[in-house]
């Protein structure tokens, strides 16, 4: 297995060295170069993540929900595009060249890319165990289905006695949503709707070298004590910094919709928090926020998670309080004992405003134009910390933030800072171009706290009323300078991305865009990078907008058969990146 591992290796980073030279410095990459243009779904990514290894600055990794292995909307029924039961779709990428290029590996698994169908019935798709897959590995054969919502994040790997050092090399965490793989309860691997887990790999190289058992098994974060538990919107992060006394640690965040399909008026949804001490191998969870989400108060959604160099750890929403009455705020709470114990939520930014007109048939906001893409998320924030990551001897500790709110017509990229642990920030400041219309956005530190980098996905057009009208899409980054002590500085534009046009994009039921909840940034000293979802090689679909149109007036309409009726890149909605590494 070593001489199989070592040849992988070296297979990957040849690879690497072989694309570094063709990158054209400047430029963005595409990073779902797995992906076919067609056909839809399988074309289908989005709600990126991303994380740079600390100790190896040059290794990037990449998540994404990735419908690479689905079925054909041509399988069944032709007007169909379903997410094809029990195959997985959350999508892994790595970059060796400080984000210039990118690798999408192929392990086996559970795989729908043989159902291709005919024009016309066919008796629909049947998935292959042990076919090709362009995902996260160990999930079928483990009695689960990988479900997206990815997040990443490097820290230290832990030695045989347990413990913690860069000099045992470097441990990479993808967490995601699972679904159980058995249709019924006896064939359950845990209770519920949506579980989170956690993969691992100990070898960026050989995982990203179609390496198999490169990767550890999922292991189950969320405690699932009902039947009722849908665990979603979760994070990760792994404390990286040496100087802390928790380091190695790993935290996972997410929202547990405790009532979903049975009381959706007043469904309880505690923000939880997952920690390890041991690599991702066990976890406990604590409950970080009430379970209140009724008319009066509603939970702490869209979380993220980090650590400071002295080991402080914060994890943010967005929610209301009761003190605060029914405005929402970006919600701050803190552990100091390496997650055994959390801080009240307190408020640290807003109000905020979701950016957004509910949309009648998807019944959900949505802020480019009807039956468009939706923006429920908008308003979470982002969060980076400055923590001198590998060592944390040069931590400055500076908190940086970005969320999008404000009115339709000018959604808001808000930018605030902390330079003492949270305890205050500075007023919130618009940042976006002057014709943006902030969609979704991250912010990024360097981890000696000297450059910040923001990336946002952006509507370049006004809401449309109609889906007949063309709208434009676009993914901006943004760097501006930081100091020891003050203020940020100004934000100057380092690139903007072609345009798209995100009705080219769509929900797998064809009745709306689906561009998903997340972009994501990340930063070394002497770099930063960015990804983000990105519609420039999707095509317009006549055919689909008329249906999309027809069930916003309430009139009855019949989905279009895809790939008869549709350009061929209709759906090609992909995960774009940016680096300033040269």
């Amino acid at each position: 297995m070593r001489k199989l591992l070592a040849l992988a290796v070296m297979a990957a980073l040849a690879l690497s060295v072989a694309v570094i030279a063709g990158a054209a410095p400047g430029s963005d990459s595409l990073v779902t170069v797995g992906s076919s243009p067609s056909p839809f779904s399988q074309n289908k990514q989005n709600e990126p993540a991303m994380a740079i290894d600390a100790n190896h600055p040059n290794v990037v990794v990449a998540g994404a929900n990735d419908n690479i292995d689905l079925e054909d909307c041509n399988a069944g029924a032709d007007n169909t595009c379903p997410f094809t039961a029990g195959v997985g779709v959350s999508g892994v990428y790595f970059s060796f060249d400080s984000g210039n290029t990118w690798t999408q590996p192929t392990y086996t698994g559970l795989s729908a890319r043989n159902c291709h169908g005919v024009p016309g019935p066919d008796p629909g798709c049947q998935p292959v165990a042990g076919g090709p897959i362009g995902t996260i590995p160990w999930y079928f054969e483990n009695g689960l289905s990988s479900d997206g919502d990815p997040a990443v994040a490097f820290g230290p790997k832990p030695d045989a006695s347990g413990r913690f050092a860069w000099a045992n090399g470097s441990r990479l965490y993808y967490a995601n949503l699972t679904s159980n793989l058995g249709a019924t309860r006896d064939e359950a691997t845990f209770k519920g709707f949506e579980a989170i887990a956690v993969s691992r790999t100990d070898s960026a190289q050989a995982a990203a070298a179609n390496v198999k058992s490169a990767w550890m098994p999922p292991v189950i974060v969320s405690k699932q004590v009902s039947q009722t538990i849908f665990s979603d919107k979760e994070q990760i992060w792994a404390d990286n910094a040496s100087s802390s006394p928790f380091f190695g640690t790993v935290y996972v965040c997410w929202a547990s919709f405790r009532g979903q399909e049975k009381s959706p008026n007043a469904a309880p949804a505690p923000l939880f928090v997952g920690v390890s001490h041991d690599g991702g191998a066990t976890w406990t969870q604590q409950q970080v926020t009430p379970a209140a989400n009724n008319g009066e108060r509603n939970p702490t959604d869209g979380c993220t998670i980090r650590t400071d160099s002295h080991g402080t750890a914060y994890v943010f929403g967005v929610g209301t309080q009761s003190s605060q009455g029914h405005d929402a705020f970006e919600l701050m709470s803190v552990s100091t004992d390496g997650g055994k114990s959390w801080s009240k939520a307190t408020p640290v930014a807003g109000p905020v405003t979701q950016p957004g007109v509910t949309d009648p048939v998807l019944g959900r906001p949505v802020i480019d134009g009807v039956a468009g893409a939706r923006s429920d998320l908008a308003p979470a924030p982002s969060v980076d910390i400055a923590n001198g990551a590998p060592t944390g001897a040069d931590a400055t500790n500076r908190l940086v933030m970005t969320y999008v709110s404000g009115e339709i017509t000018k959604p808001h990229v808000y930018f605030t800072e902390s330079t003492n642990g949270g305890a205050t920030w500075t007023a919130a400041r618009p940042i976006e171009g002057a014709t943006d219309r902030g969609y979704y956005t991250a912010p990024a530190i360097s981890p000696n706290g000297t450059d910040v980098y923001v990336v946002y996905n952006a509507f370049t057009t006004p809401f449309q009323p109609t889906t007949a009208t063309p709208r434009s899409l676009v993914g901006v980054v943004l760097h501006a300078t930081a100091g020891v002590a003050g203020p940020t500085g100004a934000f100057t534009e380092i690139h903007r991305s072609v345009p798209g046009d995100p009705r080219g994009s769509s929900q797998n039921n064809l009745v709306g865009e689906f561009l998903g909840d997340y972009v994501y940034a990340a930063a070394t000293r002497s770099y930063g990078a960015a990804v983000w979802n990105d519609t420039r090689n999707a095509a317009d679909c006549p055919a689909v907008d008329a249906y999309r149109q027809a069930l916003e007036s309430g009139q009855s309409a019949t989905a279009p058969a895809i790939q008869q009726q549709c350009p061929a890149t209709f759906g090609n909605s992909d995960i774009w990146a940016f680096t300033t590494a040269p």
